[in-house]
């Protein structure tokens, strides 16, 4: 860790980003494209500045702070891309808001956090493609659902004629979808397939049993390949799927919980991957009926297979070799 002499703070949105340098106390609005980011570095060069002793932190906005992450890492650049939540929590109580005033706060937190910072890297550009591509599928599904939905609440229309037209229209929408569907996933397995680092650890995420195609690519993406959590039990954190205690003296005791702050669509799917394990692995399946025998609540048991899942995923990867069900091999 380098021994950082200023923070910079980015408030960034769709159109624009602040820019505020905590030590000198200075502050400035660039557009976000490439043309801003040279105006940005004008800047801090102008200011006496060296990019070698400043520190950049912002929030992480999506697709809005992608680019300016990628010119970051191309100068070599330390930054830390944090979660908004995180700062917002750090900074304690706040009337009002305004882009300058969050990229205040953002600069201050970079410098209070300047020693024990993690610094932070863009996805691959391979990655980046198979985000968008995966998002895009997600949502042409979310939009067959809604109409396959619609199809269902005209049902309840009594005038058959004005039923059988609506439905007609619809399921021509419906069969458009499908075909969008079925090319967008052959260009996400080519996609996966053109990189040898993803195509093996997809391979070998859904050897594991409840590990479908879904699943695996939201693992590697949130996983950035399996390369930014040490270990799975970091990231079932991240997944929601760990139980916290909440006590306080002798009068606040409850149940042991899973924490609502979590990636609720990766919770989901993991929920699914452990429902469908449970139907053709005979090991979970034996463990989930003795456990509910025990008394245990049938979501604590899913949540352990969940778990169990992310376990499994995890040791795969790390070993570079395929998930094998000793069962079938026992004598």
């Amino acid at each position: 860790m380098r021994n950082y002499s200023e923070s910079l703070g980015l408030d960034i949105s769709k159109s624009h980003f602040d820019a505020v340098l905590h030590k000198k106390n200075l502050h400035r609005q660039f557009e976000n494209k490439p043309s801003g980011f040279k105006a940005l570095d004008k800047w801090i060069k102008n200011h006496n500045c060296s990019w070698e002793n400043i520190l950049v932190c912002f929030e992480n906005t999506g697709y809005y702070s992608l680019d300016i992450s990628y010119y970051l890492q191309s100068k070599g650049i330390d930054y830390i891309q944090e979660h908004g939540l995180q700062i917002k929590r750090s900074i304690g109580f706040r009337r009002g808001k305004s882009d300058k005033a969050d990229a205040y706060d953002i600069a201050f937190y970079c410098w209070q956090n300047r020693l024990n910072a993690k610094l932070s890297s863009p996805p691959s550009i391979m990655l980046s493609k198979l985000k968008q591509l995966n998002r895009s599928r997600d949502i042409l599904v979310k939009q067959r659902v809604a109409l396959r939905n619609q199809i269902q609440a005209l049902s309840a229309v009594r005038d058959k004629a004005i039923y059988s037209e609506a439905c007609k229209s619809l399921r021509k929408v419906i069969r458009s979808i499908d075909l969008q569907l079925k090319n967008l996933e052959r260009t996400i397995k080519e996609l996966i397939k053109s990189d040898p680092g993803i195509d093996k650890n997809y391979r070998l995420c859904t050897s594991v049993k409840g590990v479908g195609p879904v699943l695996a690519i939201e693992m590697i993406l949130h996983t950035h390949n399996f390369t930014c959590f040490d270990s799975w039990r970091k990231f079932a954190a991240y997944s929601g799927t760990v139980p916290y205690p909440h006590q306080s003296g002798s009068s606040i005791k409850w149940k042991t919980k899973i924490h609502p702050f979590c990636d609720k669509r990766l919770k989901s799917l993991l929920t699914m991957g452990a429902i469908s394990a449970l139907k053709c692995d005979k090991g979970l399946k034996i463990y989930y009926s003795k456990r509910i025998e025990e008394g245990k609540p049938k979501m604590s048991v899913i949540n352990i297979i969940r778990n169990k899942l992310i376990a499994r995923v995890f040791a795969v990867v790390n070993r570079g070799t395929p998930y094998v069900i000793i069962d079938n091999y026992a004598a």
